[in-house]
């Protein structure tokens, strides 16, 4: 609008002035050089006019001819340009689509339009790594760490390209590299933490942790939480070698994780070890209140040095009444009566847990409760029991079942993995593990032995065959074992053999295996006693446990005792 009066304006004034020259005639006379010019003033303002356009319009040829070139290749750059953002455009969406042929085509185009712009070089890049060509990937990746505006592109790429192919020390190098240059980098922050921890690098992962934390990576409660893990980590390194900076490192644990168990369970440990019970009972009930556990149990039973059995069993009992919702109070109990051969109190402790809430350390600690009364076919019945029992909680992760805490899992790498609970499906464990791992135990407790006259070279059986396992239900029959000829050998073995649920006609009993040469058999004259031991042994189709007979001298279990003992049994899963 403004333009258009302005416009309108400048007309006006024009006509204004011609109108004013036309009502003032007048001759202008121009003498030059002997020659005499005359006009009218109109006239000559007229070829003024004219002369000065003329000038105007030579001018602005003679400066678009001098400026041509630039403008013509300018229209070219921008030509380029533009076909370089469109092959940038096709070729991400290629790579989006797993389209390489397309990718490559782009990328070839784009190193053509824009050979120096950032996202042509990762175009080229990603493209080679859909094409599987490596180490073209790798060389321009490196090719980027040349420039300044692409160096943290391209160590990402060296990175992921390292881990892809299992270089861990050089997948390191580059992660540590992009946090020197910019720790707000998350993923650069991430991945040399979980590389430090894989490498059991604690004290290399506790200062990645607090650059976390600075730039703001993970909130405080998490990192609170990583901390503790990491510091008990150390504790756990240097429990024996240095338990003074051990004490140190879990008690920060402890107060940054009140419920880390093994956290209090060294702290605990080593202040009882300097005498210093009154601080361990408190910081192994802080624990136990929040997370019940076995090793909680164990540290605060011995936390006074040189108490008896029967002081530890009392102490215990203090510590069960912290959660009497917990299964591992009435174990414990139970345990520190048995040690102290207080076998009604454990009685008692383990009744509530025998109908709804009866695992195997539950049925295996009533046998071994059962066994000082004598009463052998009691005791069978517990260990029958404990065979099919639910498991009982253990140190778990990622499905892997471990004796002991770990700070990361041996299946992930995670850090703070294990947790304290029922496997579901372990890998390294199968569902009898409490039992077949305590087998040398319970056999001596079936056999009426103690613990100490199993003989040493006994061990768990082995794991049933695939064939076994696919038993849904098997139980096991005592064999009576028969008399060969007089030959010297080790008494005769009562086999237990697992027999399938299918229908089947009625077992009959095994022959007694075929003696050697020069040995002699139980029962035979002139044999030797032998004391009852625990065998393992395996056959494809079957697994079977070997109980040895009492010795002659040993007047056995009365005749109703003998009776074959049907028990269930599950075979070990994978």
């Amino acid at each position: 609008m403004l333009r258009l009066i302005g416009f309108l304006v400048l007309i006006a004034i024009l006509a204004a002035g011609l109108g004013w020259l036309a009502d003032r005639p007048g001759e202008i006379v121009m003498q030059w050089q002997g020659y005499q010019f005359e006009t009218s003033v109109f006239r000559a303002i007229v070829i003024l006019v004219g002369v000065i356009v003329l000038v105007l319009v030579g001018w602005t040829l003679l400066r678009h001819a001098w400026h041509s070139p630039a403008a013509l290749g300018g229209h070219l750059a921008k030509r380029r340009q533009k076909q370089g953002i469109d092959a940038l455009s096709s070729g991400i969406i290629a790579l989006g689509a797993g389209d390489k042929a397309a990718a490559v085509r782009s990328a070839i185009q784009a190193r053509k339009s824009l050979p120096n712009e950032p996202l042509t070089h990762l175009l080229r890049a990603q493209a080679a790594q859909l094409s599987g060509d490596r180490t073209t990937a790798r060389r321009i990746f490196e090719a980027m760490l040349a420039a300044p505006d692409t160096e943290q592109l391209g160590l990402r790429g060296l990175f992921l390209e390292a881990q892809r192919e299992g270089e861990t020390e050089a997948a390191r190098h580059f992660a540590e590299r992009a946090v020197k240059l910019n720790p707000k980098l998350q993923w650069a922050i991430d991945a040399l933490f979980e590389l430090q921890c894989r490498q059991s690098d604690w004290a290399g992962a506790l200062d990645t942790l607090a650059i976390a934390r600075k730039q703001g990576h993970i909130e405080r409660a998490p990192a609170d939480r990583r901390r503790a893990v990491l510091l008990t980590a150390q504790a756990q390194d240097v429990e024996e070698s240095d338990p003074e900076r051990a004490l140190t490192l879990a008690l920060e644990a402890h107060g940054l994780a009140p419920d880390l168990v093994p956290a209090a369970a060294i702290a605990g440990r080593l202040l009882a070890s300097r005498g210093n019970t009154p601080r361990a009972a408190k910081i192994l009930q802080r624990t136990w209140s929040r997370s019940p556990q076995p090793d909680l149990a164990t540290a605060y039973a011995f936390a006074r040095i040189g108490d008896s059995p029967r002081d530890r069993l009392d102490r215990v009992k203090q510590l069960a009444a912290l959660s009497p919702m917990s299964i591992e109070g009435p174990v414990a109990v139970a345990t520190a009566a048995i040690e102290a051969r207080q076998y009604d109190e454990a009685r008692a402790a383990l009744e509530p847990l025998l109908q709804d809430r009866l695992t195997q350390r539950v049925a295996t600690l009533m046998a071994r409760v059962e066994a000082e009364s004598g009463d052998k076919g009691r005791v069978r019945e517990w260990l029958a029991r404990a065979v099919n029992a639910p498991r009982d909680p253990a140190w778990t992760a990622d499905g892997f079942v471990a004796d002991k805490w770990a700070p990361i899992s041996p299946v992930t790498g995670k850090l703070d993995a294990f947790q304290w609970r029922v496997p579901v499906e372990a890998v390294n464990k199968g569902d009898g593990e409490y039992v077949s791992g305590n087998i040398d135990e319970l056999v001596a407790l079936g056999s009426g032995q103690t613990i100490d006259e199993v003989e040493p070279g006994d061990g768990p059986p082995a794991a049933p065959p695939p064939a076994a396992k696919k038993a849904d239900a098997q139980t096991i029959e005592a064999v009576p074992v028969t008399e060969a000829p007089p030959v010297q050998h080790k008494p005769a073995a009562k086999v237990v053999e697992p027999v399938p649920p299918a229908p089947a006609p009625a077992s009959t009993p095994a022959p007694a295996a075929k003696p050697s040469p020069g040995k002699q058999t139980a029962g035979a004259p002139g044999a030797e006693p032998a004391p009852a031991t625990a065998r393992k042994s395996q056959r494809k189709g079957e697994a079977r446990i070997f109980v040895a007979p009492p010795a002659p001298d040993d007047p056995g279990p009365e005749p109703s005792d003998q009776e074959d003992v049907a028990m269930p049994f599950r075979p070990q899963r994978a």
